[in-house]
């Protein structure tokens, strides 16, 4: 059996491949295996923003900063997300969170 990293792997070949539906089901099969695979449920956020379905899309990119609090990455790609999604207050939290991560990852390097 693949590990999850290259099922991910496999996810992402098939979504640039066109089978977004493959590349889906592919990432969720990940989670059941694995329900902290944070990159699975990046992608899956991204991928149902492409296709505007943006309750989905929320939710995933709500679960990777569940799963990766101290990564300001994830934050602004869920104040992205929400953007599109015409969640603009929570867009803007999500701004603020990521500023928070940042100023938190830079006071733990230099405490260091």
């Amino acid at each position: 059996m693949p590990s999850v990293d290259e099922m991910y792997d496999e996810a992402i070949a098939l979504q640039q491949q066109g089978d977004l539906p493959g590349a889906l089901s592919k990432l969720q099969e990940i989670i059941q295996i694995d329900p902290n695979y944070a990159l699975a449920y990046a992608a899956l956020s991204v991928f149902y923003s492409k296709m505007e379905e943006h309750e989905k899309a929320v939710e995933n990119a709500r679960k990777v900063c569940e799963l990766e609090p101290e990564d300001p990455f994830s934050f602004v790609a869920l104040s992205l997300i929400c953007q599109k999604a015409g969640l603009l207050a929570e867009a803007e939290e999500a701004m603020w969170q990521a500023r928070q991560a940042q100023v938190a990852a830079i006071q733990k390097r230099y405490s260091s």
